[in-house]
């Protein structure tokens, strides 16, 4: 290989990652901290081997990350635009890994860059900007495995897989489907072999931490997730679920991901991974049949832009046909940019909405306001924090130093945790996910300030509830404006009995 080609090879390890980090770098802000930042750092301050509604490796490393920068929002989001850039990086390797040249890389990485749903993950820190690293680690083990390197490799995708399950436990979705493939793909000889297998139970080794935490604590996620289903997620048809994926893959990069099919499932010499297509498909459609939200399949893409380099690479040997691909793949994401970070204004992101019409769904029960659910949650929890201050401070001194905070969901809970410190608020408690796994805390029947409910109900519970304030956020999603905050006193019941009565997993 000539210099001049290694020069434009490195383009693809280094131009395109490094200007994707530039960019998150410049966005890190947002509008502010999102409720499940909130709740992620409240769970950093308990560690567990587990939590009501994930796994606990990404708190940890949350836990590292705060411990090393601090938990200013830009720092704690440095970790999930580094995860994004990570994803970028190991699509090119994938894509050279299936035989790309230069061009096929760099149409891998920027296809993998521009791409819409990957890029809002990787905007804020959750366990779904860890995901798409893992997933793309795994997927590029398989294609070494496929290509004849050394079965020990197994191994490799056992323990990425078992730590993938320490944070999301939708890689068994990538378990199943890389089985299915392997049969479906003429590949099954590979399933005889000791190596996958002792691959597999280092995967279990590693995640049955999880699983003994799970058992301990009377399975919670089990009992969230039914909840979700039956309270809480709309769900979507065949039809919304794949128009879902055209928005969140790129459409502009459909002629890329289309090709990665047919590379993967047609062309002759690349028998080798045609497993991979249909993992592909059959993750897929399991996550189509279970009801699962649409941008859980985001993590598969990757392997379609790695496939979709070489398939274009092959296909579109002029000049001005690959000049049109790349032309597609930027212009097919500008619509949707807007909408992965915050880099508009606020009031020019509403008339932007409405102007084109691109509110996304929520894939959830709650109404929506003027903005989309991702960015109307990270609006509002500073204010709440200083509203819940305020009513305190009308307290009588004594009561101040005995008050107790209670948030209905864990964002609440989460802004009183967060803010309260230089507020000088108690830690707050909830009966929400893993909050409620927490405990009531030292809070007795004195005197609570009440976030949200309703008078009738906290009457049936406290000897007097009066109206302290009530929090306006025009901003934040519909549920969380025009809150009563109530100052409730004298609880009638025994602690334990009231927290028994609020656990809401969900």
């Amino acid at each position: 290989m000539g210099s001049t080609t290694v020069r434009r090879d490195r383009i693809a390890w280094i131009a395109i990652p490094l200007a994707l980090l530039a960019y998150h770098c410049a966005t890190l802000s947002g509008y502010g901290i999102f409720r499940d930042e909130l709740y992620y750092l409240a769970c950093a301050d308990h560690l567990d081997w587990g939590y009501v509604d994930h796994p606990p490796l990404s708190i940890l490393l949350l836990k590292v990350v705060r411990g090393i920068l601090g938990d200013a929002v830009t720092a704690i989001r440095l970790p999930a635009a580094m995860a994004g850039v990570g994803m970028v990086l190991l699509t090119a390797s994938m894509a050279r890994a299936l035989g790309a040249g230069p061009f096929g890389q760099r149409l891998a990485a920027l296809s993998a860059a521009l791409f819409p749903v990957g890029i809002a993950l990787a905007g804020f820190y959750s366990m779904n900007a860890l995901d798409l690293v893992f997933w793309a680690a795994c997927f590029r083990i398989l294609v070494a495995v496929l290509a004849g390197g050394d079965p020990r490799l197994w191994l490799a995708f056992g323990g990425l897989a078992g730590l993938g399950l320490q944070n999301k436990i939708s890689v068994l979705f990538l378990g199943a489907g890389v089985i299915a493939g392997l049969i479906a793909g003429g590949r099954g000889a590979l399933l005889r072999s000791r190596w996958p297998w002792f691959g597999g139970a280092f995967a279990v080794l590693l995640f049955l931490p999880h699983v003994v935490w799970q058992t301990a604590n009377g399975w919670p996620t089990l009992e969230f997730m039914a909840n979700a289903r039956r309270y809480k997620m709309t769900g979507l048809d065949p039809g919304g679920f794949v128009s879902e994926q055209l928005l969140n893959a790129n459409p502009g990069a459909l002629p890329v991901w289309l090709g990665a099919l047919a590379f993967l499932l047609v062309v002759r010499d690349a028998k080798a991974w045609r497993p991979l297509g249909w993992a592909w498909l059959a993750i897929a459609a399991m996550m189509l049949t279970t009801g699962a939200k649409p941008y859980y399949l985001a993590p598969a893409f990757p392997l379609l832009y790695a496939a979709g380099g070489v398939a274009c690479e092959r296909w579109a040997t002029r000049r001005w046909a690959r000049a049109a691909v790349f032309a597609l793949v930027l212009a097919g994401c500008l619509p949707a940019l807007p909408l992965t970070k915050a880099i508009l204004p606020v009031e020019s992101l509403a008339a932007y909405l409405q102007a084109t019409g691109m509110m996304p769904a929520s894939g959830e029960r709650h109404a929506l306001g003027r903005l989309p659910q991702h960015f109307a949650d990270q609006h509002g929890w500073r204010e709440l924090a200083v509203t819940v201050a305020r009513v305190r401070d009308t307290l009588p001194v004594d009561d101040r130093d005995r008050v107790c905070v209670f948030g209905q969901n864990y964002g609440q809970a989460g802004a009183i945790d967060y803010f309260g410190r230089e507020l000088g608020l108690p830690r707050a408690v909830s009966g929400h996910n893993s909050y409620w796994l927490w405990g009531p805390g030292a809070c007795g029947g004195h005197v609570w300030i009440v976030i949200g409910d309703n008078r009738e109900t906290l009457e049936t519970i406290f000897e007097s509830v009066d109206l302290g304030t009530t929090f306006e956020c025009a901003l934040c999603m519909p549920f969380e404006d025009h809150k009563a905050i109530w100052i409730a006193r004298g609880l009638k019941q025994d602690p334990a009995a009231l927290w028994r009565a609020v656990k809401t997993f969900i």
